[in-house]
């Protein structure tokens, strides 16, 4: 088995209600809870992923939406590798503010870093108030990669995880390598390679 060593930091970002910490239980615990309350600072979760022959073991910070943390959870994109830009499909207003997300994301992330736009809660079709296809243009002229989801029914929540972190580690194996004070990755260090390191927290 060969190791990639160090944890790939992921950031959940988007507006307060999304579903953010909803999608992140349901990967890393599959648990939804319907009295979820709002995320203050950051939260984080770990899930380890078996992807082809590696194993990789992602840290997800959950980022709380409301402008008041902005400066708390802004720091946590510097470490990250991949993000997660989520909007509610019901509520235009969470997907308007996907540029600024998107903005500020960039200022702090580094380059390479790879962000997949989510269109969350999508069980809620009769509420849609966002087209897929608009959100899927906007996606295609920024780079991004696109999946709407359900942390209700589970509805392409592994899906957009699990491919979000192919792309960083088809990246890595290009050698554009993402590096953060908190991500440290590395490709096939005699070091890592075949050993499991134990992670720092619980690993649910």
């Amino acid at each position: 088995m060969k190791w990639i060593s160090g944890d790939w930091l992921l950031v959940l970002i988007g507006e307060s209600g999304v579903g953010k910490s909803n999608l992140l239980s349901r990967f890393t615990k599959n648990e939804f809870n319907h009295d979820s309350r709002t995320t203050i600072g950051v939260e984080f979760s770990t899930r380890t992923v078996q992807l082809n022959n590696f194993t990789i073991k992602a840290q997800i910070w959950d980022t709380a939406g409301l402008e008041r943390y902005r400066a708390i959870t802004s720091a946590y994109y510097r470490g990250a590798v991949g993000a997660l830009l989520v909007y509610d499909i019901t509520k235009h207003l969470t997907y308007e503010s996907v540029e600024r997300w998107l903005k500020e994301l960039y200022e702090h992330a580094d380059p390479h870093i790879v962000v997949m736009l989510i269109g969350n809660k999508s069980d809620l079709e009769s509420e849609r108030s966002v087209p897929t296809e608009e959100a899927k243009d906007f996606a295609e002229k920024k780079g991004l990669l696109f999946l709407e989801t359900s942390a209700l029914d589970s509805t392409n929540v592994e899906a957009a995880f699990t491919t979000v972190l192919a792309e960083i580690h088809k990246k890595v194996s290009s050698k554009e390598v993402v590096r953060g004070p908190m991500s440290a990755v590395t490709l096939n260090s005699p070091k890592a390679e075949d050993t499991e390191k134990k992670p720092c927290c619980k690993n649910i």
